[in-house]
């Protein structure tokens, strides 16, 4: 259902920490003209919860008009199942074409637990779900396990695989053929996951740099490995930015400087600064300064 790049967008904000619709629908559509599969609105490692649930919806809806016939997904996670079912009901009413689900944010669930939870969203949504199995961010780990609890409802159809170790994705194949569709949420390691059989990438670092993300994609679709590893290996410094507490500060930097957009977060974030900011913004630079070119591309 879901392959390709789905880059999980960034949310904008204006001086007065208002929502920027007009930056976000700039930005959702710069994405789109460079050959992204969907959109993602409001990660979990990002900003989304730190924004109400309208603001949420909001973000979302605007999504949504720009991304046209490709997927538009809301995520949830919340720190309860009723606040969690709550908010999918109301990206069904909004129109999501799916839901990217965290089982749990602040108390860590147990397998049984994980279960229950991933169920009453999937039934309070009825919509097409990913999961997203994280258990360094969460503690909360989805396993192969846990996925073939899950199997027999037909809305979990992909899993957003995050583990960090590269093996669960062979696991998980292995396990179920095509039965979910398996993404890769780590930035760096996306050529490894793709590689491997992953089907899509849920990117982040890309916002500032998307076609460089969806020629990776699409090279390895292709089977042009070698054209592929040639611009990751270009990209490699820039994805370990995403794999940071202060994710979220290094790709609006990115973003603002590869596509002219703000820095702006919500606290208790603050902008990067001092040298961690000099350092990050020396990363982005060399890479803008030697960004490869890309091969032509069916």
């Amino acid at each position: 259902m879901w392959k390709g790049i789905l880059p999980a967008v960034t949310t904008k904000f204006k001086d007065d920490d208002s929502l920027d619709h007009d930056e976000m629908l700039r930005c959702f559509q710069i994405q789109m003209d460079a050959g992204v599969d969907g959109l993602i609105a409001c990660g979990s490692l990002g900003e989304g919860p730190m924004l109400s649930q309208d603001e949420r919806i909001e973000v979302f809806t605007l999504c949504k008009q720009v991304s046209g016939a490709k997927p538009s997904l809301l995520t949830v996670a919340e720190a309860s199942t009723k606040e969690a079912c709550a908010l999918a009901k109301k990206a069904a009413r909004a129109g999501a074409d799916g839901l990217m689900v965290v089982p749990s944010t602040i108390y860590h669930t147990d397998p049984r637990e994980t279960v229950a939870t991933l169920r009453a969203v999937a039934a309070a949504g009825d919509l097409p779900i990913m999961i997203y199995s994280n258990r360094l961010a969460y503690r909360v780990d989805v396993t192969v396990e846990i996925m073939e609890a899950l199997a027999d409802d037909a809305r979990f159809v992909a899993v957003k695989e995050s583990s960090d170790d590269i093996r669960r994705s062979t696991d998980i194949i292995n396990r179920f053929g095509d039965r979910f569709d398996l993404l890769t949420g780590v930035d760096n390691l996306a050529f490894e996951a793709l590689a491997v059989g992953a089907v899509g990438w849920v990117a982040g670092v890309g916002l500032a740099f998307p076609h460089e993300t969806v020629a990776i994609w699409r090279l390895v679709q292709a089977r042009r490995y070698d054209d592929a590893l040639r611009i990751y290996r270009w990209f490699r410094p820039l994805l370990d930015l995403d794999v940071s507490t202060f994710l979220v500060q290094n790709i609006k930097l990115a973003e603002a400087l590869a596509i002219g957009s703000s820095e702006r977060v919500r606290a208790p974030r603050l902008p990067l600064a001092g040298e961690r900011r000099a350092q990050v913004e020396r990363t982005i630079r060399a890479a803008m300064a030697c960004r490869p070119a890309l091969p032509a591309l069916a």
